[in-house]
């Protein structure tokens, strides 16, 4: 049995690493391309890469190159098929030589997950510059905003005239309007962590309950626990109001289906596993599935859904979907959203101890 200790690094990344000889034949796999393939290294070993290949010409030119010596690395895109797999998946592949001429090591990225990458990378950057913007415009409002309050207080104080009262009211019920929205704002940054034993359903229950206390009549949350998942070391506050955020604005976006008596919301916990977020793999994560059968998000904001001041909805201040994406990262997790007419899910994905 060949020595494959020197190549156990490779199971701490994302993609799908392969070490074969020259004739394809697999001398190691790391648990990433273990796991999409379905079986273990030792029940590998006398196959060869091209059995899991829809089209292996490229990749037989490429171990022909690297035997004659013609170049030490190689890019091209292939076709991944097993059994296993609902349909092909499309992989980027990038061949070395390392140092011992026998073998070559061969990095398969799926397609879609660099497609993924990129997106939570852009994202991520775009994220960061709209919380320091929205935090600063967020203090820059704040100073003015007691005065102007201040202000009217004292001028209501000098009016006899109570029609005239009227506006001076209107002035300070707008800055306490405007206060409560710069709160929201600031909130994610005021509060330090408190961190200790969560168990996720007991924050789901706990959301279900507000939901259904303010939406009693027409709406159905229904429940599909795994309940062998391990408590999370979570701030539980935290992830009350993401969830809560989530299911609340799904509950508000099926107020049409309220109406007829079939609304719908679903809260699902799985285990997930070889889970790569913001380019770590995880070995086990929890994926929390938020799903209603609403009307879907509009195709206009679909991609800044949790930028700040993003609504698709009248009224909206646009911060539940922002508050519940930067509570979930501060868990190192991150929320995907997949909506369509009709079904429109949230994912949430957080890392679990391993």
């Amino acid at each position: 049995m060949a020595d494959t200790a020197r190549f156990q690094a490779f199971d701490r990344l994302a993609s799908l690493v392969a070490v074969v000889r020259h004739d394809g034949q697999f001398a190691f796999v790391n648990v990433a391309l273990e796991s999409v393939l379905g079986r273990p290294l030792h029940s590998l070993r006398q196959l060869s890469l091209q059995h899991y290949l829809q089209d292996t010409l490229d990749f037989e030119q490429a171990l022909a190159g690297v035997r004659r010596n013609a170049f030490s690395h190689m890019r091209f895109d292939a076709t991944l098929v097993h059994p296993e797999l609902v349909e092909p998946m499309l992989v980027h592949v990038m061949l070395a030589q390392p140092e011992d001429p026998d073998e070559i090591v061969i990095e398969m990225v799926p397609i879609d997950l660099q497609v993924r990458l990129a997106r939570e990378e852009r994202q991520a950057g775009f994220g960061e510059a709209n919380k320091e913007l929205v935090r600063n415009l967020a203090h820059e409002i704040k100073n003015p905003l007691g005065g102007i309050r201040g202000a009217a207080q004292l001028l209501e104080m000098d009016i006899e005239d109570k029609g005239l009262r009227e506006y001076t009211q209107v002035i300070i019920h707008e800055a306490d309007r405007l206060q409560t929205l710069v709160d929201r704002l600031l909130a994610p940054h005021r509060h330090a962590h408190v961190v200790g034993a969560v168990n996720i359903h007991e924050v789901c229950e706990r959301v279900r309950s507000l939901i259904l206390a303010e939406f009693p009549q027409g709406l159905t949350i229904a429940r599909d626990y795994d309940i062998s998942l391990p408590d999370l070391h979570a701030d539980r506050q935290q992830l009350i109001q993401a969830v809560l955020n989530i299911a609340h604005n799904a509950a508000q976006a099926l107020s049409e289906r309220i109406q007829a008596g079939d609304a719908r919301i679903t809260l699902r916990t799985r285990v997930a596993r070889q889970v790569t977020i913001g380019k770590r793999r995880h070995k086990l994560a929890l994926q929390l599935l938020i799903q209603d059968n609403g009307p879907g998000v509009p195709d206009a904001i679909k991609e800044r859904v949790f930028f700040p001041l993003v609504s698709g909805r009248d009224g909206g201040t646009g911060l539940g979907l922002t508050l519940a994406q930067t509570f979930v990262q501060q868990h190192d997790g991150m929320i995907e959203v997949d909506s369509e007419p009709g079904r429109t899910e949230f994912h949430i994905l957080i890392p679990l101890p391993s």
